[in-house]
Protein backbone atom coordinates (compact mmCIF):
# COMPACT_ATOMS: atom_id res chain seq x y z
CA UNK A 1 0.00 0.00 0.00
CA UNK A 2 0.86 3.80 -0.11
CA UNK A 3 2.36 4.17 3.04
CA UNK A 4 3.64 7.75 3.78
CA UNK A 5 4.24 8.55 7.63
CA UNK A 6 6.86 10.25 9.37
CA UNK A 7 10.86 8.96 8.16
CA UNK A 8 8.70 7.23 5.25
CA UNK A 9 7.59 10.73 3.58
CA UNK A 10 11.73 11.77 3.17
CA UNK A 11 12.15 7.94 1.96
CA UNK A 12 9.62 8.07 -0.55
CA UNK A 13 10.92 11.71 -1.72
CA UNK A 14 14.38 10.08 -2.24
CA UNK A 15 12.97 7.62 -4.93
CA UNK A 16 11.55 10.59 -7.22
CA UNK A 17 13.13 10.82 -10.53
CA UNK A 18 14.42 7.04 -10.24
CA UNK A 19 12.79 4.29 -11.62
CA UNK A 20 9.72 2.04 -10.23
CA UNK A 21 8.73 -1.44 -11.06
CA UNK A 22 4.64 -1.44 -11.70
CA UNK A 23 3.43 -4.77 -13.84
CA UNK A 24 6.45 -6.69 -13.33
CA UNK A 25 8.41 -3.54 -15.91
CA UNK A 26 10.53 -1.03 -15.06
CA UNK A 27 8.81 2.24 -15.46
CA UNK A 28 11.44 4.74 -16.94
CA UNK A 29 11.01 8.55 -16.35
CA UNK A 30 11.88 9.38 -19.05
CA UNK A 31 9.52 7.59 -21.11
CA UNK A 32 6.04 9.32 -20.92
CA UNK A 33 2.59 7.84 -19.87
CA UNK A 34 1.58 6.21 -22.66
CA UNK A 35 5.30 4.47 -23.00
CA UNK A 36 5.23 3.20 -19.76
CA UNK A 37 1.38 2.77 -19.19
CA UNK A 38 2.31 0.45 -22.13
CA UNK A 39 5.15 -1.93 -20.20
CA UNK A 40 3.04 -2.34 -17.31
CA UNK A 41 1.15 -5.66 -17.66
CA UNK A 42 -0.87 -4.64 -14.97
CA UNK A 43 -2.55 -1.71 -16.87
CA UNK A 44 -2.97 -3.82 -20.52
CA UNK A 45 -6.91 -3.00 -19.50
CA UNK A 46 -6.69 0.44 -19.27
CA UNK A 47 -3.89 0.95 -22.14
CA UNK A 48 -6.72 -0.66 -24.13
CA UNK A 49 -9.34 1.74 -23.46
CA UNK A 50 -7.12 5.06 -23.69
CA UNK A 51 -6.85 3.88 -27.06
CA UNK A 52 -10.43 3.05 -28.05
CA UNK A 53 -11.30 6.65 -26.40
CA UNK A 54 -8.49 8.05 -28.58
CA UNK A 55 -6.57 9.62 -25.75
CA UNK A 56 -2.99 8.18 -26.55
CA UNK A 57 -1.97 10.90 -28.46
CA UNK A 58 -3.06 13.49 -25.07
CA UNK A 59 -1.34 11.67 -22.73
CA UNK A 60 1.50 11.29 -24.43
CA UNK A 61 1.39 14.83 -25.22
CA UNK A 62 3.55 17.64 -23.08
CA UNK A 63 0.91 17.82 -19.59
CA UNK A 64 1.91 17.55 -17.37
CA UNK A 65 -0.45 15.15 -16.02
CA UNK A 66 -1.79 13.14 -13.18
CA UNK A 67 -2.78 9.89 -13.61
CA UNK A 68 -4.81 7.89 -11.19
CA UNK A 69 -4.63 4.37 -13.08
CA UNK A 70 -6.46 1.58 -12.19
CA UNK A 71 -5.21 -2.19 -12.45
CA UNK A 72 -6.40 -4.83 -14.37
CA UNK A 73 -8.09 -5.96 -11.60
CA UNK A 74 -9.82 -2.68 -10.87
CA UNK A 75 -11.18 -3.15 -14.29
CA UNK A 76 -12.13 -6.77 -14.07
CA UNK A 77 -14.03 -5.25 -10.82
CA UNK A 78 -16.67 -3.51 -12.61
CA UNK A 79 -20.33 -5.19 -13.07
CA UNK A 80 -20.69 -7.74 -16.22
CA UNK A 81 -20.50 -6.16 -19.23
CA UNK A 82 -19.86 -2.56 -17.98
CA UNK A 83 -15.85 -2.69 -19.95
CA UNK A 84 -17.29 -4.66 -22.65
CA UNK A 85 -20.14 -1.58 -23.47
CA UNK A 86 -17.74 1.21 -22.82
CA UNK A 87 -15.40 -0.23 -25.42
CA UNK A 88 -18.05 -0.12 -28.30
CA UNK A 89 -17.38 2.94 -30.47
CA UNK A 90 -20.59 4.24 -29.86
CA UNK A 91 -20.06 4.75 -26.27
CA UNK A 92 -16.82 6.71 -27.10
CA UNK A 93 -17.79 9.60 -25.16
CA UNK A 94 -18.43 7.80 -21.81
CA UNK A 95 -14.95 6.10 -22.30
CA UNK A 96 -13.93 9.38 -22.08
CA UNK A 97 -15.35 10.67 -19.31
CA UNK A 98 -14.26 7.41 -17.26
CA UNK A 99 -10.66 7.92 -18.38
CA UNK A 100 -10.49 11.71 -17.94
CA UNK A 101 -12.12 11.09 -14.28
CA UNK A 102 -8.85 10.08 -13.37
CA UNK A 103 -6.77 12.66 -14.77
CA UNK A 104 -5.65 15.80 -12.85
CA UNK A 105 -4.04 18.82 -14.83
CA UNK A 106 -0.81 19.05 -13.45
CA UNK A 107 2.03 17.12 -11.58
CA UNK A 108 1.06 16.05 -8.14
CA UNK A 109 3.20 13.73 -6.38
CA UNK A 110 2.71 11.87 -3.03
CA UNK A 111 4.48 14.66 -0.94
CA UNK A 112 2.34 17.14 -2.80
CA UNK A 113 -0.72 15.00 -2.05
CA UNK A 114 -0.10 15.01 1.62
CA UNK A 115 0.78 18.84 1.84
CA UNK A 116 -2.36 19.60 0.53
CA UNK A 117 -4.51 17.38 2.77
CA UNK A 118 -2.27 18.07 5.50
CA UNK A 119 -3.41 22.09 4.86
CA UNK A 120 -6.81 20.94 4.75
CA UNK A 121 -8.11 19.09 7.72
CA UNK A 122 -6.90 15.45 6.48
CA UNK A 123 -8.95 16.23 2.86
CA UNK A 124 -8.13 17.61 -0.31
CA UNK A 125 -10.54 17.58 -3.04
CA UNK A 126 -8.69 18.26 -6.81
CA UNK A 127 -10.92 18.88 -9.78
CA UNK A 128 -10.32 16.29 -12.49
CA UNK A 129 -9.63 17.01 -16.37
CA UNK A 130 -13.49 15.64 -16.65
CA UNK A 131 -14.76 18.13 -14.69
CA UNK A 132 -15.64 16.42 -11.57
CA UNK A 133 -13.68 16.33 -8.47
CA UNK A 134 -11.94 13.74 -6.49
CA UNK A 135 -11.65 13.91 -2.96
CA UNK A 136 -8.24 12.40 -0.93
CA UNK A 137 -7.29 11.29 2.25
CA UNK A 138 -5.51 9.14 4.53
CA UNK A 139 -6.56 6.50 6.97
CA UNK A 140 -3.81 3.93 8.98
CA UNK A 141 -1.23 5.60 6.70
CA UNK A 142 -2.55 4.62 3.48
CA UNK A 143 -3.74 7.30 0.95
CA UNK A 144 -7.45 6.90 -0.51
CA UNK A 145 -9.59 8.66 -3.50
CA UNK A 146 -13.22 8.82 -3.35
CA UNK A 147 -15.41 9.29 -6.33
CA UNK A 148 -18.43 11.72 -6.55
CA UNK A 149 -20.31 8.59 -5.70
CA UNK A 150 -19.03 7.67 -2.74
CA UNK A 151 -16.81 4.86 -4.31
CA UNK A 152 -13.05 4.31 -2.46
CA UNK A 153 -10.16 3.67 -3.90
CA UNK A 154 -6.51 2.82 -2.54
CA UNK A 155 -3.26 3.87 -4.06
CA UNK A 156 -1.27 0.91 -3.81
CA UNK A 157 1.81 2.24 -6.35
CA UNK A 158 2.58 5.75 -6.01
CA UNK A 159 4.91 8.72 -7.77
CA UNK A 160 5.40 6.64 -10.86
CA UNK A 161 7.15 9.71 -12.67
CA UNK A 162 6.69 10.21 -16.33
CA UNK A 163 8.48 12.37 -18.92
CA UNK A 164 5.16 14.25 -18.59
CA UNK A 165 3.62 13.99 -15.56
CA UNK A 166 3.56 11.70 -12.92
CA UNK A 167 0.83 8.21 -12.36
CA UNK A 168 -0.19 7.33 -9.12
CA UNK A 169 -2.09 3.08 -9.23
CA UNK A 170 -4.95 2.42 -7.96
CA UNK A 171 -7.08 -0.80 -7.13
CA UNK A 172 -10.31 0.35 -7.95
CA UNK A 173 -12.10 2.42 -11.33
CA UNK A 174 -13.78 5.27 -10.10
CA UNK A 175 -16.96 7.00 -11.72
CA UNK A 176 -17.92 10.77 -12.55
CA UNK A 177 -21.64 11.79 -10.98
CA UNK A 178 -22.61 12.05 -14.60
Amino acid sequence: MFLLVGSQVSAQVETIGKPVMVGGEEMNPAKNIIENASKSKAHKTLVAAIKAAGLVETLSGAGPFTVFAPTNTAFSALPDGTLETLLKPENKEQLIQLLTFHVIPGKINSTDLIALMDKNNGRASIATIEGGKLTFYMEDGDVYLKDEKGKNAAVTIADVNQSNGVIHVIDAVLTPKK
